[in-house]
């Protein structure tokens, strides 16, 4: 009687396991998809920006250290792709650089005027509204995953089996997932993450407190 009670406790063990070890190999695909999304809108970001700032140098001529200071952050984000570590803290510094080459249009009428430039901003603007709503699915399936391995009992094989804590993308407190609102160039509000935002006129920390 004793050897089917162990028999049967053991089974329910494995039938645990497996369980588990298939729930979490689920959660840590779904992180692994949600970034490639980042990814994408993250690429097509990158490859917007050098049009904004060809743009801008027909009109700004005199402002070379602040296109090249975008030049610099986006080359140095591009080649931190597939880190999102990496990627936090290389779009904190490429944000403030857009930052300070969109203003540059409040400077240059004819430049704020110029339909080309303000198309490139609206498609920016786009891209940067597309990686808020992506990068909240991130860190959503992060704080799912994060949850299983890090909390007991799923904690006793998840170390055993591989599993890891994955990285927040674009917010330091895990608990703010809400992004605030902030105005692109003077166009319509959108969405975007403490760290990747183009907002010239919101401060940011009032935003994250109110989150």
């Amino acid at each position: 009687m004793a050897l089917w009670i162990v028999l049967g406790i053991l089974v329910l063990l494995a039938i645990w396991m497996i369980g588990s070890y298939n729930h979490m190999v689920l959660l840590r695909q779904n992180v692994r998809e949600s970034w490639s999304a980042i990814e994408t809108e993250l690429r097509r970001r990158y490859d917007l920006i050098p049009n904004l700032v060809e743009s801008v140098k027909g009109y700004a001529t005199h402002e070379k250290g602040t296109l090249e200071a975008v030049i610099s952050a986006r080359n140095s984000a591009v080649s931190s792709v597939g880190m999102p570590e990496a990627q936090n803290a290389a779009n904190t510094v490429l944000s403030g650089a857009l930052t300070k080459l969109v203003a540059l249009s409040e400077a240059y009428p004819d430049l704020k005027a110029n339909e080309n430039f303000n198309q490139l901003q609206r498609e920016l603007g786009e891209t940067e509204t597309r990686i808020s709503q992506a990068r909240r699915f991130y860190n959503a399936n992060v704080r799912e995953l994060n949850a299983a391995v890090e909390t007991f009992p799923t904690v006793l094989i998840a170390t055993s089996f591989g599993f890891r804590a994955q990285p927040y993308f674009g917010i330091e407190d895990p608990a703010a997932f809400d992004a605030p609102s902030v105005n692109f160039g003077g166009n319509k509000q959108i969405e975007s993450s403490p760290t990747i935002t183009l907002n010239t006129s919101v401060k940011q920390e009032e935003k994250e407190k109110s989150t």
